[in-house]
Formats: structure tokens, sequence, C-alpha cells
């Protein structure tokens, strides 16, 4: 007789926390993750539109940075607009369709980006390693079809994952001690055996990340070993500059997600609250500093930012007089 009773609370929403033993702080806490949402959007839609409308920026190279925009934005919409509403306007109500979409999105794309760091992996392989044959070996239309192949991969992988969630019973406590629907909290508040999904949650996550991390590590390890042999220092320095901007976002892409899901997993002694921020952040400053990142380090980039900003300048300068 209880198993109707414990369907029909899946009917009920959530109730967001936001940052756990400091509600009081909410908007101050407001300000960085709102001042870095506008950051975000600004910085991946300057990249976005460097690409599009700079002929020169059509290569693949390029398309892929395209993408890492593409997926920054996801990201961060997904998150800190529902999180900036807890922050200033209480709503702590997500409903129960909502709160698993939201975890869909973050996961998938968690998922798609280290594909997508492994594909430009490879590009900067390609390029170095074996220049000759770069522009027949990655076209434009293979690159969209790795991204699209990244994309379905995160998206194959991950609803498997949502249909055992949302499966699940949740007739404990409604209250999800976080900003967001992140996947560890919410689970806690099922009133069933939650190992399976558990289970398929670790072999997923230990097979994508560490079969790309170790794929990636193999690229940049070749790409080492070949810059190294080069003759001149100019064309060694040239060649590792190239990929500085990549190993930079990589970097900051798995070790701050290993922390992220570690916190998570093992308290290890601190505050929910850190916990919480830690996540936070990291689904939020990456986003917003890869633009940045990719802004300094690739000067192709950077050009097409600043004609882009020149282009813009003049339409604003023609239409006020």
């Amino acid at each position: 007789m209880s198993s109707p009773n414990q369907t029909n609370t899946n009917s009920l929403p959530f109730l967001l926390t936001g940052i756990p033993g400091l509600e009081d702080l909410h908007i101050w806490f407001s300000i960085p993750f709102c001042f870095m949402y506008i950051m975000t959007l600004l910085g991946n839609t300057m990249i976005l539109l460097a690409v599009r409308l700079d002929k020169s920026l059509h290569e693949p190279m390029y398309y892929f940075i395209s993408m890492l925009a593409v997926i920054d934005l996801i990201f961060s919409t997904a998150v800190v607009p529902k999180l900036l509403g807890v922050f200033w306007l209480g709503s702590r109500e997500i409903v129960f369709e909502a709160c698993f979409i939201q975890m869909f999105f973050i996961h998938t794309f968690t998922a798609v980006e280290s594909g997508v760091l492994l594909a430009m992996s490879f590009d900067r392989y390609i390029a170095i390693c074996n220049p000759l044959r770069y522009s027949t070996i990655l076209t434009s239309s293979r690159t969209t079809q790795i991204g699209l192949l990244s994309l379905a991969r995160g998206a194959a992988v991950m609803t498997p994952l949502m249909c055992l969630l949302t499966s699940l019973p949740y007739c404990k406590s409604r209250v999800i001690p976080h900003s967001y629907c992140e996947h560890m909290a919410v689970v806690k508040l099922a009133c069933a055996d939650p190992s399976v999904s558990d289970l398929y949650s670790i072999i997923v996550a230990t097979l994508l990340v560490g079969t790309d991390s170790v794929f990636i590590t193999i690229s940049y390890g070749m790409i080492l070993r070949s810059v190294l042999r080069l003759p001149c220092q100019e064309a060694r320095l040239k060649a590792l500059s190239t990929c500085g901007s990549h190993i930079c976002i990589i970097l900051l892409f798995y070790i701050g997600g290993l922390l992220s899901m570690y916190l998570q997993m093992f308290s290890f002694g601190l505050a929910p609250h850190i916990q919480v921020l830690v996540a936070d952040f990291y689904l939020t400053v990456p986003p917003m500093l890869n633009p940045f990142i990719y802004g300094i380090k690739v000067k192709q980039i950077r050009r097409g930012i600043f004609r882009l900003l020149e282009k813009l300048a003049g339409l604003m300068f023609s239409h006020a007089y």
C-alpha cells in the first residue's frame, strides 16, 4: 500500500537551500555569481561571433573552440539563473521534472566537453606531428561529425542514469542541501536502494573521464616528444604556445571536476557550505575563464575578437551620426 504514496511524492517539488548555513549571506554571494554569468555570456558569445564572422577562423581548431563556448553557455544557463532566483527571490522550489532535466544537462555536457577536449588534443597532434595531412584528415564536415558524436555519446550514457534516478521514490525530505540539483545530494533523498544508479554513475564516470584523460595524455606526450625534436627553438616555442591554452582548459576542467566530485563523495570533515561552494564554482568559473584563456593564448582568436569589436564600434558610430 506504500508504493502509491511513494510514487505520488514524486510529483511534489524539491526545495533548494542555496548555500547551507550561509542563507543570510545569499545576497552577497549572488554578486560574484551574477558577474561571472554576465562575463560568461559576453565572452563566449564574442568567441562564437568572431569564429562565425571571420572566415580566417573557419578551421577545425576554432570550430572546437566554438563547441566549448556553446557548452559553457549551456552549463552556466542550466545552473546560474535558478541559483540567482534562490539567492535574490528566495525561489527555492524546483519541480520534479525540472530538477532532473537540469541534472541531465549538467552531466551530459560534462561528458560532451570531455569528448571535445579529447578531439582538440587529437587536432593539435595532427597539426604538429603530421601537418601535411592536417587538412585532409580534419575536414570541416569531419569536425562537425566529431562534435555530434560527442553530444550523442553524452546523451546516450546519461539517459539511462536519468531513467534510473527518476524511477526511485523520493519520500524523504524534499530539501536538497545544494544550490542546484546535484546528483549525489538528490539521491540521498530517495527512500529506496540507489545502489544500481550509483554503480552505473561510477562506471560511466570512470570509463568516460578515465579513457578520455588517458588518450589526451598520450596525445600531448607524443606532441611534446615531436616538439622537442624540432631543431629551431623558435619553432618549439610556437608549437608549445598553440597547445598552452588547451592544456589550461584541460587542467581546469579535470582537476576542478575531480575536486568537486570527491568533496561530494567524501566530506573530509569540511563544512557543507564548502562542498556546495566548490561545486558551484566548478560550474561557473571555468565557463567564464575559458574565453579569456583563448583570448590571451590564441592570437588568431584575439585578432578576430578585435575585428568584431571594431565592426560593432563602427556600426554604433554610424548609427549615432
